[in-house]
């Protein structure tokens, strides 16, 4: 099986599940990004950290689904808040640990621990806040719309960026992305806000057309900042890809890195204009 074939197969099996995850309800939503997150943050782990620290690894993961199932309670069932307190006893755990440490380079790895649960478990968590309303009613579709914009960002930048950006443009992060250009930046920015304008023009969100092409812009942006953000993990640890679990894609972090980036922001900007 060729590369592309393989990559077209598994891409829509990848949108499958996404979709089902998404729509089906509350608790197939729950879980499948749970399992999103458990991945990445497997996958930043092992790169950054290697086999090291098994136990604290271990704790991490299980801090991280603590933060989300919390964050999930708490807007779907109307948890006390005070309840938010529960997911720091892991993070003091960790932070223990790491006195533990007689070397300084391990010391410092115990960085990388907690930066997955801020870099992933965080970001992850957040998306709670698109799907429940007030009542704590589940809809998918306004996360759905965040992925179509993060999609249609990353589509237009691979394609101006193809056509044109290796060609004519500049390059955007050489040092950290060398086939990154402005022309595909330009190009993603255009998608994205084009992306929200339709979004807005079918009823899709219940915005105004200006929120929604600002959020697209906004989304492009940041979502451009998260890949590069996880191309210098990945240049710092010296590896292609973060993992192999979708075949001819790599993996998840690879996927995602883009919204761990653009979700958090399309949240805030949601939030502080009260649109949620």
């Amino acid at each position: 099986m060729s590369n592309t074939v393989k990559r077209g197969i598994f891409g829509v099996v990848f949108i499958a599940v996404m979709l089902a995850g998404l729509l089906i309800n509350e608790y197939g939503f729950a879980a499948l990004m749970m399992f999103i997150m458990v991945v990445m943050m497997h996958e930043f782990l092992h790169m950054t950290v290697g086999k090291k620290f098994l136990l604290c690894r271990i704790l991490a993961i299980i801090g991280g689904i603590i933060l989300y199932c919390t964050t999930f309670a708490i807007i779907a069932f109307h948890l006390p808040t005070k309840f938010v307190a529960v997911p720091l006893l892991p993070f003091a755990v960790l932070m223990t640990a790491s006195l533990y440490s007689h070397d300084r380079g391990d010391f410092r790895d115990f960085s990388h621990i907690l930066a997955s649960l801020l870099y992933i478990a965080l970001p992850i968590s957040l998306a709670n806040l698109l799907v429940f309303d007030d009542f704590g009613v589940f809809s998918g579709q306004m996360m759905l719309g965040f992925f179509i914009i993060i999609w249609a960002s990353d589509v237009g930048a691979y394609l101006f960026g193809i056509t044109l950006g290796q060609k004519y443009g500049k390059k955007l992060f050489p040092q950290i992305s060398p086939k990154k250009s402005w022309i595909g930046f330009w190009g993603g920015m255009f998608s994205s806000m084009l992306a929200g304008l339709i979004l807005s023009l079918t009823d899709f969100f219940p915005f105004h057309y200006v929120h929604c092409m600002v959020l697209g812009a906004i989304m492009g942006v940041s979502g451009v900042y998260g890949d590069l953000f996880e191309s210098m993990w990945k240049r710092s640890s010296d590896v292609k890809d973060s993992g192999s679990i979708i075949p001819g894609h790599g993996g998840l972090l690879d996927r995602f890195d883009s919204s761990l980036f653009a979700i958090p922001v399309g949240v805030l900007y949601l939030v502080l204009f009260n649109l949620v």
